[in-house]
């Protein structure tokens, strides 16, 4: 579904002219708006004492939803952009709905002590599932595109990502759930709050993320558009770009979460921290398909770590029996950061020229989103300097430097990989206590 459907998205606004503001809509209401349902989902999971249920539901409503954003940008041409950000807004509404019971119950399945190569091997495996569709997808529309029927094309992409997701609901409905596992919706008091947010890791975990999440978005919605519109990329170079990233995360998920095991998380965030920042100035220098190719490679490199050692990290923080509402709540905050960067980033591909002067010379860009790209590079490497020192490892780990973590991500052969499981198998001390 992610692959062959939610990946095309933003191509599908552009094909259907959307404008540079618009596809940072597109980018940021859905989920924003969305992000407010994993609160309900909380509640839910609280009043039911079910968790199965609400993700069954949530993965219904979100198969069903690729229904009118394909029908709805079709019978009302004239309003296709906002139909389809109203139809994204279900999709990602069923997505939300999902999210927090899912953390919650993954959360009680999996050992801590094998959370990072768990996750690690899971999110490889739907790395080269994500990868394999979207080469589909791709193919898809390169073919239709040849016969002039790109609009059918984007049309069987769907239909697939519907299937696809149809699919999954069996599978999801044959996983066990213990109600009495399910973390009850707990809120602390207002006198608490402010105590929590001056000492507790969780929040300045959040927090960190948020800002991220914002900094990161000022330019990532942005991508698409620069590719299909101002660089003219065919779906073909589109997907091999878009797939470069995926197929780099496969690569080197297995290497971090063997990390992430062994040595904890906050290292990982801290080198990861160093190349996201470079990541949108890098688009600025050349447009060589080649060039962008291997900047997706490392991009995939670096997410890869960040969003795995992320996610581990929130399990590390939070009780069990508080999981769910803290999950949502940081959620809700994520998608705050999404939805600002997202319509800052759209804002300045609008104002901003093509032609600067300056010390007297005169430069001409190939696109106003070069602009757009550098201020996301200052605001992600403003938050990963100011903030992610702040952050303290919960678990007992081993100490390890930036640079034995390149190497070991870069390195790794198959007898290193042998002692990581071994050693990361050994008993340790107990862990801290969760916030």
């Amino acid at each position: 579904m992610t692959g062959i459907g939610e990946t095309y998205l933003s191509a599908f606004a552009v094909f259907l002219r959307a404008t540079t503001p618009q596809i940072g809509l597109l980018a940021s209401v859905p989920p924003l708006l969305a992000s407010l349902v994993q609160l309900l989902s909380a509640w839910l999971g609280h009043v039911t004492g079910h968790r199965r249920a609400i993700i069954l539901a949530g993965a219904s409503l979100q198969a069903f939803a690729w229904l009118p954003i394909i029908v709805l940008p079709l019978v009302f041409r004239d309003y296709a952009v906002p139909m389809l950000i109203g139809s994204v807004i279900l999709y990602h509404g069923g997505a939300h709905l999902t999210l927090p019971q899912w953390t919650s119950l993954l959360g009680d399945i999996v050992p801590e002590r094998k959370r990072g190569r768990f996750f690690s091997q899971r999110t490889g495996r739907i790395a080269a599932t994500t990868f394999a569709s979207l080469i589909v997808g791709g193919a898809v529309l390169h073919l239709m595109t040849e016969r002039g029927e790109t609009l059918i094309g984007f049309i069987v992409l769907f239909v697939i990502a519907a299937i696809a997701r149809l699919v999954s609901i069996y599978h999801l409905s044959c996983m066990h759930d213990q109600p009495r596992q399910v973390a009850p919706m707990q809120l602390p008091a207002a006198r608490e709050w402010w105590q929590r947010i001056r000492h507790s890791n969780a929040i300045r975990f959040s927090v960190f993320f948020a800002l991220m999440q914002f900094a990161v978005a000022i330019a990532s919605p942005f991508f698409t558009v620069y590719m299909l519109r101002d660089l003219n990329y065919s779906y073909l170079q589109f997907m091999a770009n878009t797939g470069m990233a995926i197929f780099a995360q496969f690569l080197t998920l297995a290497q971090w979460g063997r990390i992430s095991d062994v040595f904890g998380n906050r290292r990982i965030l801290a080198v990861t921290g160093l190349f996201i920042p470079l990541m949108p100035l890098l688009w600025v220098f050349s447009t060589n398909f080649w060039y962008l190719l291997a900047i997706q490679a490392l991009s995939g490199f670096s997410w890869a770590g960040f969003t795995l050692s992320a996610s581990n990290f929130l399990y590390d923080l939070i009780a069990p029996h508080r999981r769910t509402t803290y999950i949502a709540a940081h959620n809700v905050l994520a998608a705050g950061g999404v939805f600002c960067g997202a319509i800052l980033g759209g804002f300045l591909g609008a104002v901003f020229p093509v032609d600067y002067a300056l010390f007297g010379a005169h430069y001409h860009w190939l696109s106003p989103l070069y602009g757009v790209f550098i201020v996301s590079m200052l605001a992600r490497g403003a938050v990963a300097l100011l903030l992610i020192p702040r952050l303290r490892e919960v678990r007992q780990v081993r100490p390890i430097t930036t640079a034995q973590v390149i190497f070991r991500v870069t390195r790794m052969n198959a007898l290193a990989g042998v002692i990581f499981d071994i050693v990361g198998t050994k008993p340790r001390k107990q862990d801290r206590k969760a916030d």
